[in-house]
């Protein structure tokens, strides 16, 4: 049984079609979407787990230096406003939510580096290998952040350059119009200038 040029024709049209549609970028901004949203869950859970180190290590430092209550009290403080502060990857392309999320996980570095600072003050404190531990994994999960945040930085930034590129721009505004750039982290205000050293 041969095929009819006519058929033959449709059915070569047919491949080719398949090809080109499955090859011209149609889904790569909902990949590049789901890679980002997948960043961002890395980034909250390592965020979630310097948030569960900070309890214990609170309790250590309270039973040294229980004189530094404003320290410890600034640092639960923080703690409660960080875990708080949620973006869902529905929130992404908020720029202001994102902004909110990163300040108040700065300010709980700043009272977690305070913290860590008046340890300074007690060495028992800082033999005590509860202690020594805690510092260990809260130095750890902060060096987990960096990463995650990273990865996220740049799935977001395929993402967006994806939107605003050929053929993704095609996409963005036809069939996958609901697609809108996604938030960056930015760097803290007063992060580029660096601290005064004093001898």
């Amino acid at each position: 049984m041969s095929l009819s040029l006519p058929r033959l024709r449709a059915a070569f049209l047919a491949v080719s079609l398949a090809l080109l549609v499955t090859g011209c970028g149609y889904n790569t901004i909902p990949t590049l979407e789901e890679r980002a949203k997948a960043q961002w869950s890395e980034v909250q859970n390592q965020y979630q787990r310097r948030a569960d180190l900070i309890p214990n290590l609170v309790a250590t430092v309270q039973g040294y230096a229980k004189q530094e209550k404003d320290v410890l009290t600034a640092v639960v403080e923080a703690r409660a406003k960080a875990t708080s502060v949620r973006v869902d990857a529905s929130q992404l392309t908020d720029p202001e939510k994102l902004r909110q999320f990163q300040e108040a996980q700065n300010q709980l570095s700043g009272a977690l580096g305070r913290l860590l600072a008046v340890s300074e003050n007690y060495p028992d404190l800082k033999s005590n290998q509860n202690f020594l531990a805690l510092q260990s994994q809260l130095e750890g999960t902060e060096n987990r952040i960096t990463v995650a945040r990273r990865d996220y930085i740049e799935a977001v930034r395929e993402y967006n350059t994806n939107l605003r590129t050929f053929p993704g721009v095609l996409w963005a505004s036809t069939i996958q119009r609901g697609s809108k750039p996604m938030a960056e982290f930015t760097a803290t205000e007063g992060s580029s200038v660096p601290p005064p050293v004093k001898f």
